[in-house]
């Protein structure tokens, strides 16, 4: 149950917000924390948003998104943090003084979440972490202006994998169409996401496919990229967004996988299910988190290292 006078309350008296996503942020994170912004910046609310990292390529033709300061320092006045789509503290990359004197609130539709907020809103029947934005917005009496619907809309678009995931259900197109009515702009919001991308990303998929392997008979199917093919194609880790597709659209496959190095070391790992594998769930086995459809870990240790302890995960998927 949801204290929603809590919540509202919180936001209501705050006197300086600053709204924040995980690190490596997605569409839902991104545009969680932009349409939130518009709202509160409408109706005069002093509202920052800042993230440990940037705004990805794909996400930066949303409105308001050079707004989106980064780094490790957030100098600005502010009493309320509220957390967006971040399932842990640790997600989020900062230090402990970030949050120092400051209410933390958290809204999040992660399974995974360790309510780790003063003030929690976690949903997990929601299926991005937008939709509580828009109920959000809503229950504050805020308006809903056509850049807040666009970022609310790549949320759901993005984290139901453009409404093919299991969790695309007829309230969320509901959602969509209402945020259409408001402003939104689907098809060229689908064009920036989607057929926006460079020649090195495409360089950079090609490779990426040649290392295409199926295990667990047919059922699970890996992808991988490495820093020798960012080299030798130009591209980079925002690029890969969207590569797991192609091994879920497998015929027969059951759970799809995609290593990447990370940033400053290690590899994170992404995992896609089609219809009854819980990769949430094998993702916590793993450290991470995420939701039953789709869920990541970030490993330390060599790629060989990190595929065994993952290939043996998944394989007791299937047992």
């Amino acid at each position: 149950m949801t204290d929603w006078i809590k919540v509202c309350e919180a936001v209501e008296k705050a006197n300086g917000i600053v709204l924040t996503t995980h690190r490596s942020p997605d569409g839902d994170g991104i545009g969680s924390q932009i349409g939130l912004y518009h709202a509160l910046i409408n109706s005069g609310k002093p509202v920052h948003m800042h993230n440990r990292d940037g705004v990805p390529r794909i996400y930066r033709f949303l409105e308001g998104s050079d707004a989106v300061t980064q780094g490790e320092d957030f100098g600005e006045d502010a009493d309320l943090i509220i957390s967006l789509d971040a399932a842990s503290r640790p997600r989020l990359g900062f230090p402990a003084s970030f949050f120092e004197g400051r209410t933390l609130l958290v809204i999040d539709h992660h399974a995974s979440n360790g309510r780790f907020g003063d003030i929690n809103l976690v949903d997990t029947g929601a299926c991005a972490t937008g939709a509580i934005i828009l109920e959000l917005i809503e229950r504050l009496g805020l308006s809903l202006s056509s850049a807040a619907a666009n970022a609310i809309y790549v949320t759901i678009m993005t984290d139901t994998s453009s409404f093919r995931n299991a969790n695309t259900t007829a309230e969320v197109h509901e959602l969509a169409a209402r945020l259409v009515r408001a402003g939104a702009e689907a098809w060229p919001i689908a064009r920036e996401v989607y057929e926006s991308h460079s020649r090195a990303a495409f360089d950079l998929m090609l490779a990426c496919l040649g290392t295409l392997e199926t295990h667990d008979n047919g059922r699970s199917a890996w992808l991988y990229v490495n820093q020798d093919m960012y080299a030798a194609t130009g591209g980079d880790a925002e690029d890969t967004e969207g590569f797991i597709e192609y091994a879920r659209a497998l015929q027969g496959v059951e759970v799809a996988v995609f290593i990447r190095p990370e940033t400053g070391g290690g590899w994170k790992v992404s995992f896609r299910n089609k219809v009854n594998a819980d990769v949430g769930a094998l993702a916590v086995s793993l450290g991470g988190g995420g939701h039953h459809h789709a869920a990541g870990c970030n490993m330390e240790g060599t790629f060989e290292e990190v595929r065994r302890r993952v290939r043996a995960a998944v394989s007791k998927l299937f047992v």
